[in-house]
């Protein structure tokens, strides 16, 4: 049974299509020179499936975790205002991370329930955030180079910019202003 099959039939047994298993039938649907008239029939089964509801496709994000935007936000003021003084390069990711391991989430799935959070945040945890986004700056300029050679999760220097960029468009993309 190829993996077209497997995910239909799990697809059909939850009831749910995961973004997980979309990409992966996409995947290899892609890379595949040819697919078999069983993954053919599975594809059918899948689109039927979708058509008729028993299938329901799991949209790829419901909800946001406004915490992160917040520490992103204030990494990459800490981490320009070090760099801009030629001090050090600093990994944004490792920081956010760092920082957001020691936060609590903030999770919203509308627009309103991330202003709220947002403003919730901004009154009570800005502190906290603060001294969490420090405390990470810190760590990462005491830490050692070790495993120099260790692959870091799509990390180039010049990324930052595009990071900053998925990342609103993640969050901002069904979101609009409201008069």
């Amino acid at each position: 049974m190829s993996s077209i099959e497997k995910i239909v039939d799990q697809a059909l047994r939850d009831g749910y299509l995961t973004p997980a298993m979309e990409a992966e039938v996409g995947r290899i649907c892609d890379t595949a020179s040819e697919l078999s008239i069983e993954e053919y029939m599975a594809l059918d089964l899948l689109m039927g499936a979708l058509l008729t509801g028993e299938i329901v496709a799991v949209p790829r994000k419901q909800f946001i975790n406004v915490m992160e935007e917040l520490v992103l936000t204030e990494a990459i003021s800490k981490v320009a205002e070090i760099e801009a003084k030629g001090e050090r390069s600093l990994d944004l990711g490792d920081i956010a991370a760092y920082a957001l391991n020691r936060l609590p989430p903030l999770y919203a799935t509308t627009e309103e329930g991330a202003r709220y959070q947002r403003n919730r945040a901004k009154e009570d945890l800005y502190a906290l955030i603060s001294q969490q986004v420090h405390n990470a700056v810190m760590c990462y300029m005491d830490r050692p180079e070790f495993y120099p050679e260790r692959q870091v999760l799509g990390k180039v220097a010049t990324e930052v910019l595009s990071q900053v960029s998925t990342l609103l468009q993640d969050y901002a993309q069904d979101f609009e202003q409201h008069k």
